[in-house]
């Protein structure tokens, strides 16, 4: 296949023929498996398969590089039921991506859905990831640190090597690159760069993995410089994800042997190191290297070496300590150490010295250091010296006072806090509350540990409480529970209680957090509202005269039964103004009446009042009876119409009454007036 262009790749990508490949990453000395490195291969259906040196910088320049690595992160994610615990995977991240601040985010997401442990991943990092911007680099990292991914700089020593990058970023592991290892055995220059690697992770505390072991011989010569594990063909070729379960069934690989064939360890050693020349030119690199400050002191106490960052830390250049007692160079300081050197020189060995500097130089903040001094001896066990470490734990105690700091602020708020905040563990028993608690129920911290705390309940709410906790324990469901608690003095105050579950990466709830809030007022409140809201509806159903209350809409809410004896029932249940349509009620006239014609749906439009009106409506049994009604518009605060108000009082006997006399009237007058027509015709 001709060179790949970027619609080639993410076709690729689309027909998923990009896959992960694992290499076997072994433990030099024992041999044993401790995780797999994981490498894209793209298996083509022509040209079968291309290895990542044609696609990858391709995947870089055209922005695919996310997507390729997303994918198959979530490949390899998905071969780990086939990689035990507690073997790793290392994954390399291009320097394109490691300018993404989502990609903590979405390195997550895709280990979540494989459900891969982010504890046994480790991405591998390169120097040149580090150039551009490193502050962006720390923070990316500090990312990636928080939520368990371990990180090693790859191929250290063949870019823009920094020892503020390794300082500065916490990587976990260092990678001697396969450059250095496959020609250690035949270059001396190899062999020196391979030991100031290693010799500089060991000073750092890293994990040093090299690289490209091909030979027994070159994985020798890395045991015996102290590089911890290896990984190359000499372990075994990256396989596909079927044959990873026959590479974890292997166990463990041929360890190395404990001095190299044919040589003793003086041999191997000279071979190693060179001449002496070149051996203290290889220990001065990594002497001055080293990201603390390192000294050697005669019994004179006078500075026969010291290295570069110690220098600078004593504020003055290498040259102008060389020969000159501690006593000359800083005799602010020499009264403090003084004591430590002499105890020293008497043979004894201290470490974990924490002291405060005088203020030197522009910043006028005195510096924290932590000091060790160890007595060196000759061959016949003599002090010859002393070898004095320096470590500026200056921004260390600035942070120790910023998290006490925040830890008192943070006790105080809690104190200050209305409401009570407790932790049970995963059986629900109380391990911490408040010391508010105790000012509420009397209850001391001790007292109210475990399940103590239900003595502050209500005898009648304790059966209830456990009850609900012990399903909410079951299920995982969040807290939420109201209950009486007392001091003893009798006065018992309703409280509510809230909390959820923390889980681990498993699932598996590990804590309960929550809090306590005295919810008394709002309870009686509440019980008032209830009180008041019966008191009103049996007033309500004890007057005399129908009530109807409705909604904007016309939607009725409330009827008392006297309306719902006047009313036909369609009324009562009618949701909108239109339903009253439907209603059954006439004008005095006898004809039907619209929607809006209706006294209550009058009042709602109009927001005017409406009545007394008289209407005649069509009961349940098909009789007709008249009524009075009166309506009126319910307004809020605001002046808005938030309802409406109806009044129906039953008047058919009087109108029938009324009628009855007036047909009596009118009878009578028509007998008048017949009379007075015979009257007239006598005479």
């Amino acid at each position: 296949m001709a060179s790949p262009t970027e619609v080639d790749l993410a076709e690729a990508l689309e027909r998923d023929e990009i896959v992960p490949y694992f290499q076997p990453i072994v433990e030099l000395h024992t041999g044993k498996l401790t995780g797999f490195e994981v490498l894209s291969r793209w298996i083509h259906p022509i040209s079968g398969m291309i290895p990542p040196d044609r696609f990858i910088l391709l995947a870089e320049q055209t922005g695919l590089i996310g997507l390729l690595t997303e994918r198959l992160l979530r490949k390899a994610f998905a071969a780990a039921s086939d990689i035990p615990g507690p073997l790793s995977l290392s994954v390399n991240i291009s320097p394109v991506q490691f300018r993404d601040r989502e990609l903590p985010l979405k390195i997550e997401q895709a280990a979540n859905i494989g459900r891969f442990p982010l504890h046994r991943l480790i991405l591998e990092v390169t120097e040149s990831a580090l150039v551009d911007n490193m502050q962006q680099a720390r923070e990316i990292s500090q990312g990636l640190k928080e939520i368990g991914v371990r990180l090693a700089l790859d191929d250290f020593g063949t870019g823009y090597s920094s020892l503020g990058h390794l300082q500065a970023l916490h990587f976990d592991e260092l990678k001697v690159d396969a450059s250095f290892v496959r020609s250690m055995d035949q270059t001396r220059e190899s062999r020196k760069i391979a030991a100031a690697v290693v010799g500089l992770g060991h000073s750092l505390g890293l994990i040093t993995v090299a690289e490209g072991i091909e030979t027994a011989a070159q994985a020798e010569m890395l045991h015996w410089l102290g590089c911890e594990q290896g990984q190359g063909w000499l372990y075994g070729r990256p396989v596909p994800r079927e044959k990873l379960a026959a590479v974890v069934s292997r166990g463990n690989f041929s360890p190395v042997t404990e001095s190299p064939s044919g040589s003793t360890s003086e041999t191997i050693t000279a071979s190693l190191e060179g001449r002496p020349a070149q051996q203290l030119a290889q220990l001065q690199a990594i002497y001055d290297g080293a990201p603390v400050g390192l000294c050697f002191l005669d019994t004179n106490m006078r500075y026969v070496s010291i290295n570069k960052r110690l220098a600078e830390m004593n504020g003055a250049p290498v040259v102008d300590h060389l020969g000159r007692r501690v006593v000359d160079v800083h005799p602010d300081m020499f009264k403090i150490v003084e004591p430590f050197i002499q105890r020293a020189l008497r043979g004894e060995s201290l470490s974990g010295i924490e002291i405060t500097s005088p203020k030197r130089g522009p910043d006028p903040r005195p510096r924290t250091l932590l000091l060790s001094y160890q007595p060196a001896r000759d061959e016949a066990d003599e002090v010859i010296g002393v070898s004095v470490g320096v470590v500026d734990i200056t921004a260390r105690k600035l942070v120790e006072v910023a998290l006490k700091e925040s830890e008192d602020h943070y006790r105080h708020s809690v104190e200050l806090n209305p409401q009570i905040p407790w932790t049970m563990d995963a059986d629900g028993m109380n391990t911490e509350i408040s010391p508010r608690w105790k000012e509420v129920t009397g209850l001391t911290l001790e007292q109210s540990q475990g399940l103590g705390w239900l003595e502050a309940l209500h005898p009648d709410d304790v059966t209830r409480v456990v009850d609900r906790m012990e399903v909410m324990l079951k299920t995982g469901e969040s807290i939420d529970m109201e209950y009486r608690i007392s001091k003893g003095d009798g006065e018992w105050r309703w409280m509510r209680t809230r909390g959820s579950p923390r889980r681990n990466d498993s699932g598996k709830i590990i804590r309960w957090y929550g809090s306590v809030e005295d919810i008394d007022d709002r309870k009686k409140t509440e019980q008032a509202l209830i009180e008041s809201e019966a008191l009103l509806k049996a007033v309500f159903s004890a007057v005399p005269v129908g009530l109807i209350i409705a909604e904007p809409s016309g939607r009725i809410v409330m009827s008392n039964p006297q309306a719902e004896s006047l009313l036909p029932p369609n009324v009562i249940v009618a949701d909108t103004i239109d339903d009253y349509r439907k209603a059954g009620a006439h004008t005095t006239d006898g004809r039907p009446m619209e929607a809006t014609e209706y006294p209550l749906a009058r009042a709602l439009i109009s927001g005017e009042p409406v009545g007394p009106e008289e209407l005649l409506l069509r009961r349940a049994d098909g009789s007709d009876g008249w009524v009075s009604a009166t309506a009126a518009p319910v307004r809020g605060p605001d002046g808005e119409i938030v309802g409406g108000v109806v009044a129906v009082l039953d008047i058919d006997g009087l109108r029938r009454e009324k009628l009855a006399i007036q047909d009596r009237i009118a009878k009578l007058q028509k007998r008048i007036e017949q009379l007075g027509v015979l009257s007239n015709s006598t005479n």
